[in-house]
């Protein structure tokens, strides 16, 4: 069976990748820093008759991206790798003005230093599959100025050239950075904790991620909602 690696995976966008992935037979390697949400989220997943390793801690922690790499290493290898966990540097958002230097530190570390950790520690996995592919989340806030999502965005950007550069490094693997648009996630409810406007739940963009699977186009950077609205073509961005 294929071998999925997916951090921050215990809610949002990445337990819901994992479930799909799940019905479709992969195995799954799942991170979160919630021990006890990640493991009812492994339970669950089990049950499609998948096989979890759910690995809690910090991937901004290099111990435990090792415990990550050793856990796909059980399995046999690694054949995609979703670099999903993320921190806002400030909760709720605030002005650059305001934004703590101790803060967007923490926003980098997380965002853009620990997945270019987690991308050293599975380079030699993704390289040995025969169909090695790596997504970046990403987001809207990394292409435009939202009053303050400068700190956010700036991580998101950097993480998108992080990825832009290793698909012309890694031209064996297929790296994706992809924006899924506004969700109906806790982090969002942290950033912006005064907007009541519904927005689509993780689930509904998750088809975007899969058609990127299918179709393996060029490394690059996609919008979820452009790969599910153009039938016959994908469009990167």
């Amino acid at each position: 069976m294929p071998v999925a690696m997916i951090t921050g995976a215990s809610k949002g966008l990445g337990r819901a990748l994992a479930a799909a992935l799940a019905q479709r037979g992969w195995d799954l390697v799942l991170d979160a820093r919630t021990a006890s949400a990640l493991e009812e989220t492994s339970k669950e997943l089990a049950a499609c008759g998948a096989r979890v390793a759910a690995v809690p801690g910090d991937v901004t922690d290099a111990a435990h991206r090792g415990a990550l790499v050793a856990a796909a290493g059980e399995f046999g290898g690694l054949d995609l790798l979703v670099s999903n966990a993320s921190a806002l540097g400030a909760e709720p958002l605030v002005r650059l003005d305001a934004l703590s230097l101790g803060g967007l530190r923490q926003a980098l570390e997380t965002n853009v230093v620990a997945a270019l950790g987690l991308v050293q520690g599975t380079l030699p996995l993704l390289r040995a599959s025969a169909a090695g592919a790596v997504v970046m989340v990403s987001s809207d806030a990394a292409a435009e100025p939202y009053e303050t999502w400068g700190g956010y965005g700036a991580s998101k950007a950097a993480l998108d050239q992080l990825a832009a550069v290793l698909g012309v490094e890694e031209p064996g693997l297929r790296v994706w950075a992809v924006d899924p648009g506004d969700m109906q996630t806790d982090l969002y409810a942290a950033a912006v904790p005064e907007d009541e406007d519904p927005r689509p739940r993780p689930e509904s963009v998750v088809p975007a991620f899969l058609r990127l699977l299918d179709r393996r186009p060029a490394s690059g950077r996609y919008a979820a909602p452009a790969l599910t609205e153009t039938p016959e073509t994908v469009v990167e961005l």
